[in-house]
């Protein structure tokens, strides 16, 4: 009987301990459901391109304009020389120099002094000559001779011609002489070792590739000097492939040279080169124009050729176009607040701070007046 009491007694007391932890267990539970943060809640990404805002009267307004003009298209240049009025200063001798009387960047005149240089040429030249003039002398004896006594019957008439023809041959071989000697600038009855290289036209030294004891050979390139016409130079441009179509032969293009802004100078395109650059894909474009003495060989310039016919294109305040990421924006506005992006190409700027919008949006078109503000409203 007193077992009976005993076990029942343990029995109460333990199911009393675990009805104890289960509800402490319940209430450790509700207490950490009630400690634990709220879920997030994901606000949905805002679309830059059309999204909505609290205030839209805050931007205002503009009305895009119309603005007609030609299309251009401004590409930079280098000056270069014509080469068909260049002259390249050769010598008929080999040897050293021994003196120079002009130098790169002189303007020089026709049959001016360039240099000297001692040549052994000269001394065969006048050694040819005074053998041809040797030769001469006894071909004219043995004709004299020979008609001599041709006319007495001692010779017959073949000998007579055989003998006036090695005078004619005689003649010929002193004159090629003589001119050899007048061509290395050495005279005949003075003769010198040294040669004098003079100016065969008007025009500057733009190169020049001798110094004082260097050595020269004969027609062989480098040529000591070359002369150009500057009166006239030549602009080389290179255009990109996919603007060709405004470029023809025989127009005008404005040259603005980076060193007098505010000179303004016509050049014809004389020449459209027939070969692409295969790695930036441009092609050279020759221009012809008259130098009114500012333009110097190596000269930056920028080229501006102007199309055929007018196009009506879109001009907004400059504040309305947004600049991003090497594209450009503008924001016209929809219904309920809205506001939508839209991609342009934008033109030349105009007078009064106004842009022109070559592609992207119609005169008339209403957009926001300045971008930049409602770009950062959007972003926050």
């Amino acid at each position: 009987m007193n077992r009976t009491i005993l076990l029942a007694a343990i029995v109460s007391a333990g199911l009393s301990i675990l009805l104890a932890g289960c509800q402490k267990t319940s209430a450790q539970t509700e207490l950490t459901a009630n400690m634990a943060p709220p879920k997030p809640e994901v606000e949905p990404e805002i679309d830059i391109n059309n999204f909505k805002v609290d205030h839209p009267e805050l931007f205002p307004l503009t009305t895009a304009g119309e603005h007609v003009s030609a299309p251009e298209l401004s590409v930079t240049g280098v000056v270069s020389p014509d080469v068909s009025r260049q002259v390249p200063v050769i010598s008929l001798g080999s040897g050293r120099v021994t003196e120079i009387d002009a130098r790169l960047g002189d303007e020089v005149k026709k049959g001016q002094l360039l240099f000297k240089l001692r040549s052994t040429d000269i001394a065969q030249a006048f050694s040819d000559y005074r053998q041809a003039v040797a030769n001469e002398k006894l071909t004219k004896v043995q004709l004299d001779r020979a008609k001599l006594l041709y006319d007495t019957g001692a010779y017959p008439k073949s000998t007579w011609e055989t003998a006036e023809n090695a005078e004619e041959d005689s003649i010929v071989v002193l004159d090629t002489a003589l001119e050899h000697l007048h061509q290395l600038g050495s005279d005949p009855d003075h003769p010198e070792g040294t040669v004098a290289i003079y100016s065969p036209a008007d025009g500057v030294i733009t190169d020049q590739e001798i110094t004082i004891s260097a050595g020269v050979q004969a027609l062989t390139p480098p040529n000591p000097f070359t002369i150009s016409d500057m009166s006239h130079v030549w602009i080389m441009c290179d255009v990109y492939e996919n603007d060709m179509d405004k470029v023809h032969l025989g127009e005008f293009a404005d040259i603005h040279l980076n060193a007098y802004p505010d000179r303004v100078l016509k050049a014809r395109i004389s020449n459209i080169l027939p070969v692409l650059d295969p790695n930036i894909r441009t092609a050279k474009v020759r221009l012809e124009v008259e130098n009114p003495g500012i333009m110097r060989l190596g000269m930056f310039v920028t080229a501006t050729f102007h199309g055929q016919h007018a196009e009506k294109h879109a001009v907004v305040p400059a504040t309305a176009v947004l600049h991003l990421h090497d594209r450009e924006w503008v924001y016209s506005p929809g219904d309920n607040g809205r506001f939508r992006r839209f991609e342009v190409v934008s033109g030349d700027m105009l007078p009064n701070n106004m842009q022109e919008v070559i592609s992207g949006i119609q005169p008339g078109q209403k957009v926001v007046t300045n971008a930049l503000i409602l770009q950062d409203t959007a972003e926050r």
